[in-house]
């Protein structure tokens, strides 16, 4: 049986994930300080820190992957228009246009982005829901980087 300090304790390693409007890095930082406090003391609270800690290194991984993917086309219409400069007069003259590509590649990859944040919010605070409830929640699409062997 769970104790109510264990339900709770649960909760909150997984809202300690909205430290990241804190401080960079936070909603990976705040679930590891959390559960490494935490996981001797329960088998409830070791299984819902493994679960956090995956889930926020995951879609942290998902998002800078993104990211990187909406690097090029940020700077590819700029470096489009660097190329066809053809004499120095025209540098005086900066006159910089979005190419249509581009624009679309950024506000594609920019939704995406927009999307798998707005989803791991909510995320989050379904799995802070079940843990107050007493449930282990397994989140989508997570790797686990923490592996559960020691746990049985």
């Amino acid at each position: 049986m769970l104790t109510q300090n264990e339900k709770n304790t649960g909760f909150l390693i997984h809202l300690s994930a909205f430290l990241s409007f804190v401080f960079p890095f936070g909603s990976i930082i705040g679930p590891v300080i959390m559960w490494s406090i935490s996981k001797d003391k329960s088998e409830y609270s070791d299984k819902n820190g493994i679960a956090a800690v995956n889930f926020n290194l995951s879609y942290t991984l998902y998002l800078f992957i993104l990211g990187m993917i909406l690097f090029p086309f940020a700077f590819g219409s700029f470096f489009n228009y660097l190329r066809r400069i053809d004499d120095f007069d025209h540098l005086n003259n900066f006159n910089y246009h979005f190419d249509f590509d581009n624009l679309f590649g950024i506000l594609s990859i920019g939704s995406l982005i927009a999307i798998v944040a707005f989803l791991r919010y909510i995320l989050i605070v379904v799995a802070a829901i079940k843990a107050n409830r007493g449930e282990v929640y397994n989140y989508p699409l997570t790797i686990n980087f923490i592996k559960r062997d020691k746990i049985k």
